[in-house]
């Protein structure tokens, strides 16, 4: 607290925006809300910030010289980003040209240029923290350390935005370091996508430019293990050759990298392969069985190769949703002693196992909820070694304590988990996304927690992680910044700091179709918008309770996500515009979710116009108009058509995106149920086609079932 006070009462007398930290609810409209008044678009904000100006660049950027290999990266970085920007370096200063000076703290002329503006540099700014001064054309990057200067560098780029057409650096004194010493995000290879390795690379570009400074990558056997082949699926595993490359990509970039072997729970493929049978929990199961020895040398030979290639100090062991436990071979240890005793004792052998790597093992937290008293029972040298990772993906109007603070309290080092809801959704569900990384970063600073590590999954193997960077991007500004990080901010800033959009019009995508999706989970209570809509069948049992429940949000699904792909389309075309590729992947997501809402319209139709044209096939004053609706549902552009061609297109789109960033392995399998869902409605189509040929020769169609047509629309069942 007395930090806190400090900062705020500096901010008042320098006249600084503190970042601001007020609670935010879901939006109820479509309207941004109101950001903070005064504060740039920055992601992350920096802890203090004052807008002091702005200066023309089309004279360009002269970046003094740098002699040391680490800052010579830095500059590199910049002058890139710059040109990309439309902004041209220059080896000589002439007139209108802005300078660029990058200081030691320990230089005179840093510290003479901290002394004019009347700043101190902290104790707690000296690992990553930074001053950034603009005095006339000259602009000042002071740091304690390399990555300092780095941080503040990526700040600079986004001072940077076109106005007019031309570029324009607003000037700044900005004073800034992080709340949280590791910012990360947990990427998951194991359930279907598998970056290629210029896509990992891009990744951490990425995130470095937000200040990110982990990067873990999730194993379920997906490294190429040299002595266990069974383990690397062909050309779906990282090799080490791969691991060596992108370590030392990543360190230029100051991004270590943590990689996590799941090493008790989620390792059923491992436990597919008859060599690996004998230490399942179950047969074929997910869960190694404690009560093997072998267990434990399959994990000391993968987490030794791990460590060869990734020379972070730390692993990830996993550990988490270990359901097979006691089921099977060690059920009668764990009913003689309790599931949470025999857990806690493997976990204890994994350490003690891996104890000659020399690294600290993040696990994570399970437990806490289980059993928080047993934490506080562990060795003092596993307290100590150890790092526990709570994670928890929802909303929590209670806060995130129970999660915490079983570990904080025991002096456990801990980083929380928070989550981008991406999982088994067509888009990811930023409504829930935001708050959870809001309130379990805020609590988790509060708590104590010295690390956020943002978790991307998988699970049903459509995820892309160009869905992804609202989450992500929010997950870096909460771990950067000091307590409650701004919603409305983030919302306001995020299509011209990340896309380089001033027009807005990113911005109100992204709240479109948060607001479709709001319509899916809160109205509907059909599954969140998940992938489960898109492919189900509406003609199916399942599809009719569904489209019961989901039938009085069609229209405003639909409108919200239109306007998306039509502000997307227009935000595409403007000049200067950056990362198109995730515009490709938000444009698929947003036909996607229109998709579930015309898929569910048509199919009513059907159902109506069907059994319309059933009951009076016998009319002869009818005819015309029996074949009529019958066309209407199959013909060149009939309903049944209409379905089948949006599996077709959205298929292709997926395919683009996918291929833009991962390798092959397991594409075919998303791309299977595209063609099994476009087969389904071209054999309905064949189907009608049969009727529509009875029709014309005999003048009866058969029933509704007969086709697999249900004879009315469903209605939701009622609860006696």
């Amino acid at each position: 607290m007395k930090l806190i006070s400090a900062v705020l009462l500096l901010s008042s007398a320098i006249g600084f925006a503190q970042t601001p930290t007020p609670a935010t609810p879901p939006p109820a409209t479509l309207a941004i809300m109101p950001a903070p008044s005064g504060l740039p678009a920055l992601i992350p904000m920096p802890r203090e910030v004052k807008i002091t100006g702005s200066l023309p660049l089309t004279a360009g950027v002269h970046i003094e010289a740098i002699t040391d290999a680490e800052n010579k990266f830095t500059v590199q970085d910049l002058t890139t980003a710059l040109e990309e920007r439309g902004v041209h370096t220059t080896s000589s200063i002439g007139d209108g040209v802005v300078t660029v000076a990058l200081l030691s703290t320990t230089s005179p002329a840093a510290q003479a240029d901290l002394k004019s503006a009347g700043l101190t540099f902290s104790p707690e700014m000296e690992t990553e923290g930074y001053v950034l001064l603009c005095s006339g054309k000259h602009i000042t990057i002071i740091a304690a350390s390399k990555v300092g200067l780095f941080y503040g560098a990526q700040t600079l780029k986004q001072l940077i935005e076109t106005k007019d057409g031309k570029p324009v650096l607003n000037t700044a004194t900005i004073r800034d370091w992080p709340a949280m010493k590791f910012r990360g995000i947990d990427d998951d290879l194991s359930r279907g996508p598998v970056p290629t390795l210029e896509y990992q690379k891009r990744q951490i570009r990425t995130v470095a430019a937000y200040k990110i400074n982990v990067y873990s990558p999730y194993f379920e056997s997906n490294f190429a293990y040299a002595s266990d082949p069974l383990v690397g699926l062909p050309d779906g595993a990282m090799t080490p050759a791969d691991a060596r490359e992108l370590v030392a990509y990543a360190a230029k970039y100051h991004v270590i990298i943590i990689p996590e072997q799941e090493g008790f729970g989620h390792i059923h493929h491992i436990m597919l392969w008859e060599q690996y049978s004998k230490l399942a929990e179950t047969p074929y199961g997910n869960v190694l069985a404690p009560g093997q020895p072998g267990s434990l040398d399959a994990i000391n030979s993968w987490f030794s190769q791990l460590a060869a290639v990734f020379p972070a100090p730390y692993l990830h062991i996993g550990a988490d949703e270990t359901f097979d436990l006691g089921l099977g071979q060690t059920k009668a240890d764990v009913d003689a002693r309790g599931l949470d005793a025999v857990y806690l004792d493997f976990i204890t052998n994994i350490h003690n196992r891996l104890l000659p790597l020399h690294r600290r093992l993040l696990f994570w937290g399970d437990i806490a909820v289980h059993s928080p008293e047993l934490i506080k029972k562990l060795p003092p040298d596993m307290i100590h070694d150890m790092v526990a990772v709570p994670w928890r993906y929802g909303v929590q109007t209670e806060g995130f304590d129970k999660d915490i603070k079983p570990f904080t309290d025991a002096g456990m080092e801990t980083w929380v988990a928070p989550g981008v809801s991406n999982w088994s959704r067509v888009w990811p569900d930023n409504n829930t996304a935001l708050l959870n990384i809001q309130g379990f970063t805020r609590d988790g600073q509060r708590l104590g927690a010295v690390g956020q590590l943002n978790t991307v999954w998988d699970d049903d193997g459509e995820g892309l992680f160009e869905m992804n960077w609202y989450g992500v991007l929010f997950g870096a500004a909460a771990a950067w910044q000091p307590g409650e990080s701004s919603i409305p901010q983030f919302e306001q800033s995020f299509g011209q700091v990340f896309h380089g959009d001033t027009s807005g019009k990113i911005n109100q995508a992204q709240l479109e179709l948060m607001a479709a999706h709001s319509l899916l989970s809160d109205v509907a209570k059909v599954g969140d918008g998940n992938d489960s809509l898109f492919w189900v069948d509406p003609w199916s049992p399942q599809g009719q309770l569904i489209a019961a429940k989901i039938r009085p949000v069609l229209h405003d699904l639909r409108m919200h996500s239109e306007r998306a792909i039509s502000l997307i389309a227009e935000a595409r075309d403007s000049e200067n515009l950056r990362e198109v590729g995730p515009l490709k992947a938000m444009d698929m997501g947003a036909r996607r979710m229109d998709f579930i809402g015309l898929k569910f319209e048509l199919a009513d139709q059907m159902v109506l116009d069907y059994q319309t044209a059933f009951n009076e096939q016998h009319q002869r004053e009818k005819r015309s108009e029996v074949g009529h609706m019958l066309s209407v549902i199959d013909s060149t552009n009939g309903y049944c058509q209409d379905i089948r061609d949006s599996y077709s297109l959205t298929r292709d789109l997926y395919e683009q995106v996918w291929l833009s960033e991962n390798r092959p392995y397991w594409l075919h399998n998303v791309l299977a149920l595209y063609d099994q869902s476009t087969q389904l409605w071209l054999s309905r189509i064949d189907k009608l086609n049969t009727i529509k040929r009875q029709w014309a020769t005999t003048h009866t169609i058969p029933p509704a079932s007969e086709i697999g047509l249900p004879s009315e629309l469903a209605t939701i069942p009622t609860v006696k």
